[in-house]
């Protein structure tokens, strides 16, 4: 008997280094090594007193069977550590209130008003009178009207050609140019962008419609710096009292107007001794009467 306790007596340092490993086990692992090392001193104890090897060993395996965490259990704690280390909802940035567009202090609400920097500007007012810079030819051949007024026209757009080169374009011959479908094609061929329209006035008047057409357009043209073609047929009184007649229909260039558009400058061909004159728009809409013009 005394070896047996001697011998359970030697088995204490070894008790106490597994009670060091323990200690760097987790938490619960450690509540069952300390619960196991009292049983085992109790368990001691009860040997010096009985003498009886059997309690021992059954009250050893007992305490650390009930002491030790289940499965469940281990499951258990490491959920609620996992818990304890999660940020809580508060800590969490995304449930930052300054971090939520609504409350960001930097957001700024949805405008419609338009940004004066890139609010479009209104288109300026062309001027009351403008007058174009041209030179002037008188046509050289009785037939040929059609090309020296395109000519005159082209020359107030910058643009030098010959009554000569124009005369193809316009397919002008000993019977003249055929209609203003013709000066538009033959126009657009010496401009870029081919600005140029025909515009038909095919009564033998105009409408006040068809007048107001003409001095827009003629303000539109001068003032982007494109002379005008007209084809004429009939009479018609300059603003001096002039009087022009074209029985068989002729062709004039208007370089100019004033009195925002209502009288337009003529650059005409016929007669060099009277090269430019002024007509209202009215009376020059109802001259292109059955005819029209490029603009």
């Amino acid at each position: 008997m005394e070896e047996h306790v001697k011998h359970r007596l030697n088995r204490q340092p070894r008790l106490n280094r597994q009670l060091r490993r323990l200690a760097t086990r987790r938490s619960y692992q450690i509540v069952a090594g300390s619960a196991a090392a009292l049983v085992l001193a109790g368990g001691t104890g009860a040997a010096l007193a009985n003498g009886h090897d059997a309690p021992v060993r059954q009250e050893h395996t007992a305490a650390v069977a009930e002491l030790a965490p289940q499965p469940a259990e281990v499951a258990t704690n490491g959920e609620a550590l996992a818990a304890a280390a999660a940020p809580s909802p508060s800590d969490s940035p995304s449930a930052s209130p300054s971090d939520s567009p609504s409350a960001s202090p930097s957001a700024k609400p949805s405008t419609t008003k338009a940004d004066p920097d890139v609010t479009p500007k209104a288109k300026p007012k062309p001027p009351s009178t403008k007058v174009l810079d041209y030179s002037y030819e008188a046509q050289t051949a009785y037939w040929n009207c059609g090309p020296a007024a395109v000519r005159n026209a082209l020359s107030a757009s910058g643009v030098e050609t010959t009554q000569d080169a124009m005369a193809g374009p316009l397919n002008a011959g000993e019977n003249g140019t055929n209609s203003a479908e013709d000066t538009t094609r033959g126009l657009n061929q010496m401009v870029k962008g081919s600005p140029y329209k025909t515009h038909m006035i095919p009564g033998q008047a105009a409408t006040p419609a068809q007048m107001d057409q003409l001095q827009a357009d003629l303000v539109k043209a001068i003032t982007d710096g494109r002379g005008v073609v007209v084809n004429i047929a009939g009479s018609a009184t300059d603003t001096d009292g002039g009087w022009h007649s074209f029985p068989g229909g002729h062709y004039i260039a208007v370089v100019g107007y004033k009195n925002d558009g209502r009288t337009a400058r003529i650059a005409d061909s016929a007669n060099p001794a009277l090269p430019s004159y002024w007509i209202s728009t009215i009376d020059l809409a109802n001259w292109a009467a059955t005819r029209g013009y490029s603009a």
